[in-house]
């Protein structure tokens, strides 16, 4: 058993410890959940390159103590397709390319997630912090270097053959020609200037002001059909997050177009599977599991893209009759047949929770590693391809079309608990976010570990996360090898991993007490801690 970190003013968990320490410094100084996630996005944007940037998208679930409830809102950071883009331009081809300008389609969110937030914060939680201190740490890593992490230079090892004839990628993530060493400084001062800027100027010049003009003519130049229209037209959303209701309590996730609705079919499955009877390290945990999984993709891939071209309401899926319909057809003796998944995705899950309760999960990504590619020359931003998830199938629910959101892998997790727990939880990882997502809260809720216990406890993974080409079924090593061989002989195809893998994700995990006592868990697979005090 591994302790859990524990506070009481505040805490923080990201998967770089420099982004939880900026976290706990905004804390320290009398800032709000949201000021010091704030901190901690701008500072993983720049430490964690591969895994997410300013040129990204964002996602946020924000709890506020109210009377002695909850308040609990979504905040959509998500860019929507070029106005200029059309499927005819890739004509002949079978998908969109991952890399390249033809890759860079969709505007980039993640700072008008920011900027929402801290108007919400400003509104509602009396946020005081000016911008520029939220914004210094991420500022000085680009300016004067931030160690370079394993996982970024086995990224950039691994990726270099792809990504080093894309526009402006060699220059930001190559110097002097070469992927830079585990340990070594990395500075990237193009972006250095423009985080500045916009501390300056404000987040809202990202979209309608002198960055935006820049970034919009160099995009252009990279053979992007993003305009300075697509910029101008583009804004956070306030959004009302899906609820399940569960008999530990309130679980809450992102409305379409995320897949957070298949988290929470997972848990609502789970939980009718009886998932309390089994050990979590079982074969009959791991097969409820991911049957539920089969359950829940198979409901996202027919019925999940932009909520403005959907069939069906996403809370009609999370109904009774709906839930108890899909775990009627699961065969706890049996693996149900199994096609493939959404594929990889690289991302950052983080979560803060404040002295005064005030909780947010919120995940930022450029969705494959490095997105697109494309590093734009003047502002130094890697701009995502998200909009590689789209289909070029006109009939397919989520096809190419001007100004639609493309279907999103990212999902942050949040629960108000029957016991008067709040809890902020998530992963990143593509297929994988929704798994994680529900092994972490059942081995905290239903099965009584701690934070850190059900972060670190093995994962299972159905599909393809980033690094990964296969759709089988992967446990970690650390599953005892009674569990792998029951789960081979119920039809599962089974691939075993290493100890602590990567290929799971970065989960995280934080809860507050109804004392008000905090405490959290990290994940001993990325870079990150929790900080607390």
């Amino acid at each position: 058993m591994a302790n859990a970190i524990q506070g009481r003013r505040g805490i923080a968990v990201a998967p770089h410890s420099l982004a939880s320490q900026s976290a706990l410094a905004v804390l320290r100084e009398g800032g709000n959940a949201i000021e010091a996630m704030v901190a901690a996005a701008a500072t993983i944007a720049v430490v964690y390159p591969h895994m997410n940037g300013i040129g990204g998208d964002s996602f946020w679930l924000v709890a506020t103590p109210t009377g002695g409830a909850h308040d609990v809102v979504a905040i959509d950071g998500s860019g929507a397709a070029a106005g200029g883009v059309d499927r005819a331009q890739y004509a002949g081809q079978q998908a969109i390319p991952f890399r390249g300008g033809s890759a860079a389609i969709t505007m980039a969110g993640t700072v008008s997630g920011w900027d929402r937030a801290l108007a919400l914060s400003r509104d509602t939680l009396g946020g005081r912090l000016p911008l520029p201190r939220l914004m210094a740490d991420a500022i000085d890593y680009a300016t004067h270097g931030a160690p370079v992490t394993a996982s970024q230079a086995r990224t950039v090892r691994g990726k270099r053959a792809e990504l080093a004839g894309v526009h402006g990628f060699a220059e930001t993530f190559l110097p002097g020609g070469e992927v830079p060493s585990t340990g070594t400084l990395f500075r990237q001062p193009r972006l250095a200037a423009t985080l500045e800027h916009l501390a300056r100027a404000g987040l809202d010049d990202f979209y309608r002001g002198d960055l935006a003009r820049t970034m919009a003519d160099d995009l252009q130049r990279a053979g992007s059909p993003i305009a300075l229209a697509d910029f101008t037209a583009h804004h956070g959303l306030l959004r009302e997050p899906l609820e399940l209701a569960h008999r530990h309590g309130r679980i809450f996730n992102m409305p379409p177009p995320t897949q957070g609705v298949v988290a929470l079919i997972i848990l609502g499955l789970m939980e009718r599977l009886g998932i309390e009877r089994y050990d979590h390290l079982s074969a009959d945990y791991v097969h409820a599991a991911v049957e539920s999984v089969k359950q829940a993709f198979a409901v996202r891939d027919r019925e999940i893209t932009d909520p403005a071209h959907m069939r069906i309401a996403a809370a009609e899926l999370l109904t009774p009759a709906a839930l108890d319909a899909m775990a009627a057809r699961i065969d706890m003796a049996r693996a149900a047949p199994w096609g493939s998944g959404k594929g990889p995705a690289d991302t950052v899950w983080m979560g803060v929770i404040d002295g005064e309760g005030r909780a947010v999960s919120m995940i930022q990504s450029v969705y494959h590693e490095f997105g697109s590619g494309v590093v734009l020359a003047r502002s130094g931003v890697n701009w995502q391809n998200r909009g590689a998830s789209f289909s070029l199938k006109p009939e397919h629910i989520n096809t190419l079309a001007p100004g639609k959101k493309p279907f999103h892998t990212l999902i942050p997790g949040l629960a108000l608990l029957a016991d008067g727990r709040t809890m902020v939880y998530g992963n990143m990882g593509g297929d994988g976010q929704p798994q994680s997502q529900s092994a972490v809260f059942t081995r905290t809720v239903v099965h009584g570990l701690n934070p850190q216990d059900a972060v670190s406890a093995p994962r299972w993974l159905l599909g393809r996360t980033w690094g990964q080409s296969t759709d089988s079924l992967k446990l970690e090593s650390r599953f005892p090898a009674e569990t792998v061989a029951a789960l081979r002989a119920r039809g599962h195809e089974v691939d075993v991993l290493g100890d602590f893998d990567e290929t799971f994700g970065h989960a995280g995990c934080l809860l507050r007490k109804p004392d008000g006592s905090l405490e959290g868990g990290f994940d001993p697979r990325s870079d990150g801690i929790v900080a607390a005090f």
